[in-house]
């Protein structure tokens, strides 16, 4: 590749292969790899349960979305294949858009085996909803949402209008500048999904095409214990949902910008901020925000973090960087100076400890700064 990388096409293509390195971090181990399309890893996540996953489709008259649920499963998935960490069609149409080779590389196979049982000896689950960013998808936490997975929560992931997504039958949906989204269109797209939610709940299938649902699930879910974090835009919607909504007990942003119209508006429930480029110093926003949050609140950032450096991003962009032949300050321009393997370890164990405190009322880790991760600040 002879011209050089824009940030915008380095993100989108990072996202798109779902490139990962191994949590050694050895970088020149994928270039190694045999010419073609390479299938490229995620980190496992490190709870005690196998995970389940499977894909509904959602519409009404004003929307039509796709979601995932991630829950935990027992140890015999062998009927179950692992479930792609993004399906082809759009993993294929992210690299085109973006000046790739649409066939660098195909998805990692994700810790979720399609279609399993939820465990039935796991009891009701608190549930913890997914919004994405601009542009993004619903794969894009899934290093996140699978160590969520893995210790017992049910996750439900959202694509919304403005993100990358393949429906049944294999129509394909793409970003579209001409229609414009707002982190008010991502809140009215969650609090539609929290009412599916309600109906499988009650025993109900709310798919478009009745797409078999895991045995065990309606009794699983806890509609008593609901929590949200999102990304970018949607960690803004997060807020706007808990402003309108108040199903969802606790929100957790990961660096949103917390800037709409109209605004977000104060909280007297849990939120933190995992804080990054939009921070409370840099943007007015976010400060405005956090200051009228009157409930159980927390603002954390990692030293070195970039945008992406809660995300899959900060884990994926260095295999890319490796293909593309990046050099390493190139590279460090992307993911700033966070370890991508420390970030992992950030990524899986901070949302989890936000959601096991304020939902399961248990954790020591947001007490105070912890010597496991110097990297985190508590910012006051």
């Amino acid at each position: 590749m002879n011209n050089p990388l824009s940030r915008r096409r380095l993100l989108a293509a990072a996202l798109a292969t779902g490139i990962a390195v191994p949590l050694a971090g050895a970088r020149g181990e994928a270039a190694a790899a045999a010419p073609g399309p390479a299938r490229l890893t995620l980190p496992v996540p490190t709870g005690p349960h196998r995970i389940g996953t499977v894909s509904l489709h959602l519409a009404d008259r004003r929307r039509d979305l796709m979601v995932s649920l991630w829950y935990p499963t027992g140890r015999d998935t062998r009927r179950h294949p692992p479930a792609p960490w993004m399906s082809a069609a759009p993993l294929r149409a992210l690299l085109e858009a973006n000046g790739f080779d649409p066939d660098i590389a195909t998805a990692p196979r994700t810790a979720g085996h399609d279609g399993a049982p939820v465990l039935r000896t796991s009891g009701r689950l608190p549930v913890v909803v997914y919004s994405h960013g601009a542009g993004g998808h619903r794969s894009e936490t899934t290093i996140a949402v699978q160590e969520l997975a893995s210790h017992g929560y049910l996750v439900v992931t959202v694509d919304h209008a403005d993100g990358y997504t393949e429906f049944p039958g294999g129509r394909l949906a793409v970003p579209d500048d001409d229609m414009p989204v707002t982190p008010w269109d991502h809140t009215d797209d969650i609090r539609f999904v929290l009412d599916r939610v309600e109906d499988l709940a009650a025993g109900r299938n709310p798919d478009v095409d009745r797409h078999p649902l895991p045995a065990g699930l309606a009794a699983a879910i806890d509609l008593h214990r609901i929590g949200m974090f999102g990304w970018s835009k949607g960690g803004t919607a997060t807020a706007l949902v808990m402003n309108t909504d108040q199903r969802v007990r606790a929100g957790l942003s990961l660096d949103g910008p917390m800037a709409s119209q109209p605004p977000v508006a104060g909280l007297d429930r849990p939120f933190m901020l995992m804080t990054a480029e939009f921070t409370r110093a840099a943007e007015p926003s976010v400060e405005n925000f956090w200051s009228q949050l009157s409930g159980w609140r927390l603002n954390v950032g990692a030293v070195g973090a970039r945008h992406g450096g809660y995300c899959d991003h900060q884990w994926l962009i260095p295999q890319l960087a490796t293909i593309a032949g990046m050099s390493d300050q190139d590279l460090a321009d992307w993911i700033g100076t966070l370890d991508p393997a420390r970030a992992v370890r950030i990524q899986q164990a901070y949302p989890r400890a936000f959601f096991d405190r304020h939902l399961r009322r248990g954790g020591h880790l947001l007490d105070r700064p912890s010597p496991a991760f110097p990297e985190v600040q508590f910012l006051p």
